[in-house]
């Protein structure tokens, strides 16, 4: 994984002033450093200046970046960030038509391929990508995202110059290019955040490269266009012919992403998706006579002050250690007190630029550092939930029938804190009613289906496209601060595909969560493995958290000059703080509830201080 950035105008001439504009390009760079600084470069031409900072997984000596390379007289150069996992399946076809290669990385095959093929090749990648590669002859940069939204690509044109990096960071980078908002960004941020809209920056003119699409930027202005989305069809496999489609692409996924120059980890929470990752990586390794690293989280203090609940009816650690009977495994436990925990939500703002999904995020970030002490590359069991209907939203009417987004039905709960005139002109029950019903009209419903059936298609899409990608931003924000890998089987473009199409009662037979996936993989671990109750990720319930966040809410609520106390009621923050804890009524998802809305208005201060942003006159 690495980091990239750069601007273009075809109207510009950058050589005429080269120190200047590499210095640009440098300071875009070093902003995001942190994605991987094993290696650095930069490309600058009349109309284009290209910007990366590597972390190098494949081809550890000759991976420089920015690729240049040059046919039938014009140039072509690229910046890329990812893995392709068909990386030699690609290659073996363009040596075939004559193609050599100087180095055995994944970025000059997919170069080649656009060189062969044009701006459509990027539908013959498997993996997880983002982009830029600069045309000279048909003056030409094309910014590209990967299917899913897994590597990040943001971007901006301010006057006359698309400036893109992979993180909104590098963009204020740009001279004159400064951040603000607007109200729509608070909107973002307060209604539907921390999830985000496809192809919103939250910064005023700050865009991402929606998910499955490509930009074309000319002399002519800018094109977006989508080359992947989900097709619905009549599924025809019987039950058995699934399960073993499902083993076969979850197995071929994985053993795709064991590939790479350097060792390859896993996260292990207990729970069966990345139970059954582990399994298949432990397999692959088990081949070269090698053991798999892997890794579970946990907080200290848990084992006193864990509760059950809903939503977490029990611990990950005795269902870690019931894996570790069944497989050799090299494991580590890893804890997170406390302090860490608070201290990591403001480096979470860092990180994403933007607030976060509080101590579930802020507990990564630091989980990832640690890990990258170990491994550079990590597999892990994100995205089965969404694809295998595994949150309670495909169960429980109240989340089945609500006419919003299911992990945030009580939108009351997000602006109960907050200002009333502010929250009248916030207007987020319209807002997030416009962002909710266009989703809905995108879903490609299958002629003939149930009405029940085809909600379930609808919470499938919502969750592919909006619960997903919130994750999916999480891992990558998390892992890449530190500079580690995280790669995601489960996302598999193949799976997705497949997936979509399986009816309800496969994906939950006899009411079973999951119960296509476990069945998939009955070969691989124990019924009391497989079979365990749903899980999320873990949190602390120890009181000396809250009692920090307590202490740092009323700190900022009693500033004046705290920018988020100009919208804040007072009385209203200072009751909610001293109300009693409620674990079971969160406000995002299943574990954002009391604690985690405190902690996500703290964000939202630090976020408004970091980058000097005003919400008065909004």
């Amino acid at each position: 994984m690495c980091g990239i950035a750069g601007y273009c105008n075809f109207k510009g001439e950058f050589l005429n002033s080269e120190e200047y504009n590499r210095n640009i390009l440098i300071k875009m760079r070093e902003s995001i450093a942190h994605r991987g600084n094993d290696e650095s470069g930069e490309y600058l031409r009349s109309h284009i200046g290209l910007s990366h900072t590597r972390l190098s997984i494949r081809d550890l000596k000759n991976g420089t970046q920015p690729i240049v390379r040059s046919f039938g007289g014009k140039e072509y150069a690229i910046a890329y960030n990812g893995e392709v996992y068909n990386t030699e399946e690609l290659k073996g076809e363009l040596i075939k038509k004559g193609y050599e290669f100087e180095t055995s990385t994944d970025t000059e095959v997919i170069l080649y391929l656009y060189i062969e093929y044009g701006i459509e090749s990027v539908k013959m990648l498997n993996g997880i990508f983002a982009y830029a590669i600069y045309d000279e002859g048909e003056r030409r940069t094309v910014l590209f995202r990967d299917r899913c939204g897994i590597k990040p690509l943001y971007y901006t044109v301010f006057e006359g110059t698309l400036i893109f990096g992979s993180e909104v960071k590098a963009l204020f980078e740009y001279p004159s290019f400064v951040p603000e908002i607007d109200i729509d960004s608070m909107r973002e941020i307060i209604g539907i955040g921390p999830a985000i809209s496809e192809g919103c920056g939250v910064f005023k003119n700050v865009n991402e490269v929606g998910y499955g699409s490509y930009i074309i930027f000319t002399d002519e202005g800018m094109t977006e266009k989508k080359y992947w989305e989900l097709e619905s069809r009549e599924h025809t496999d019987s039950y058995e012919e699934t399960t073993e489609k499902v083993n076969y692409l979850v197995s071929s996924a994985v053993n795709m992403q064991m590939v790479s120059d350097v060792e390859v980890c896993s996260f292990l929470s207990g729970g069966v998706d990345s139970c059954i990752v582990t399994a298949l990586a432990s397999k692959y390794l088990e081949k070269e006579g090698k053991v798999l690293n892997t890794f579970s989280f946990d907080f200290s203090g848990n084992d006193e002050y864990f509760k059950s609940n809903d939503f977490q009816p029990e611990r990950d650690k005795p269902y870690v250690e019931k894996m570790l009977r069944e497989y050799k495994l090299n494991h580590t436990i890893l804890e997170c007190d406390d302090e860490k925990l608070f201290d990591h939500l403001f480096k979470v703002v860092d990180a994403r630029d933007m607030p976060g999904m509080a101590d579930v995020e802020s507990s990564l970030l630091y989980f990832c550092s640690e890990v990258k002490n170990h491994n550079k590359v990590t597999l892990t069991g994100e995205c089965a939930d969404e694809i295998f209907g595994g949150y309670p939203w495909f169960h429980k009417e109240e989340f089945f029938n609500a006419q919003t987004f299911p992990w945030s039905i009580n939108l009351s709960e997000r602006t109960k804190l907050f200002d009333e005139e502010f929250v009248k002109k916030l207007d987020i029950k319209e807002y997030v009613k416009d962002k909710y019903e266009k989703s809905i009209k995108a879903v490609p419903h299958l002629y003939g289906e149930s009405k029940k059936e085809a909600k379930r298609r609808e919470i499938s899409f919502l969750n592919l496209k909006w619960f997903m990608t919130t994750l999916l931003t999480r891992m990558d924000r998390t892992s890449m601060y530190s500079g580690l890998e995280a790669r995601v089987p489960y996302a598999d473009h193949r799976i997705i595909e497949y997936m979509w199409n399986v009816p309800w009662e496969y994906k939950c037979p006899n009411g079973v969560v999951k119960g296509l996936l476990r069945d998939s993989f009955k070969a691989v671990l124990s019924d009391e493995l497989l079979y365990r109750k749903k899980s999320p990720y873990p949190k602390t319930y120890n009181p000396e958290y809250e009692r920090l966040l307590k202490n740092k809410l009323k700190e900022i609520v009693n500033d004046n000059n705290s920018p988020i106390s100009a919208v804040l009621d007072k009385n209203k923050t200072l009751d909610f703080i001293d109300s009693p804890d409620n674990y079971t009524k969160p406000f995002f998802g299943q574990l954002m509830a009391k604690p985690q809305l405190m902690a996500y208005i703290i964000q939202i201060n630090y976020w408004l201080e970091k980058y000097a942003l005003s919400v008065q006159g909004l």
